[in-house]
């Protein structure tokens, strides 16, 4: 199935991308980051998701299993994507649905996850 394709990144505009996402999908997760910053996240594969610019403007953050690449703007410091591996093994694209261009979240609506069991 395709879905639509948005335009997304970060607050100074240094990381840019495009992606196709179901937006009707989506999550709000009380893990200890999300919860920091207050993502709602949207999971796509890898096809699915084109970084147009910004590869070098950004810095990885891992923590607990390392299983998620949490990647932050060098310069405004906004997560705007992260990328990982499902429990499936394929690799997938977690999306900030804040950071994608004239989408506003609270006109949808997310499942709320609870990250803190895992």
């Amino acid at each position: 199935m395709e879905f639509p394709k948005h335009a997304g990144g970060c607050h100074c505009q240094n990381v840019r991308y495009e992606v196709q996402i179901d937006l009707t999908q989506i999550i709000s997760c009380n893990c200890s980051i999300c919860h920091k910053r207050g993502s709602v996240l949207g999971f796509v594969a890898e096809s699915q998701f084109k970084l147009l610019k910004g590869q070098d403007a950004q810095t990885d953050y891992q923590f607990n299993k390392k299983n998620i690449h949490h990647l932050f703007c060098k310069t405004c410091g906004i997560m705007s994507y992260g990328t990982g591996t499902g429990p499936d093994g394929m690799k997938m694209i977690a999306i900030n649905v804040r950071c994608l261009d004239g989408i506003d979240v609270s006109e949808l609506d997310p499942v709320s996850v609870d990250g803190k069991l895992f």
